[in-house]
């Protein structure tokens, strides 16, 4: 199972448009159910945004859904501070994600 989060600001009159284009991923991904793929999005502050990943070994990889090609598209222009992306261990949570408790 790999985990990643990506960490990355917009510029802040991009923000809504930005958020617009993640929820259109969320749109497909709720309709085609793809197994083993697992994703969260969270908006914070001034255009900073923070995605959460978790993929199976043999999962679909969220580039290749369409909705997630065209979020990426033109994200050059709606990027001030560049993603970075991280590879992560969940030590813990609670009530976070249907496995817990």
């Amino acid at each position: 199972m790999k985990h990643m989060i990506v960490d990355y600001t917009v510029q802040p009159d991009m923000a809504d448009e930005n958020a617009r284009l993640v929820r259109a991923v969320f749109e497909e991904l709720n309709a085609k159910r793809p197994e083993g793929l697992r994703y969260m999005s969270l908006r914070t502050g001034e255009g900073r945004f923070l995605h959460f990943v978790e993929q199976a070994a043999k999962a679909p990889a969220l580039t290749q859904f369409e909705a997630f090609q065209t979020f990426q598209a033109d994200f050059s222009q709606r990027c001030l501070i560049r993603p970075q992306v991280s590879n992560i261990e969940i030590v813990g949570s609670f009530a976070m994600f249907p496995k817990d408790g």
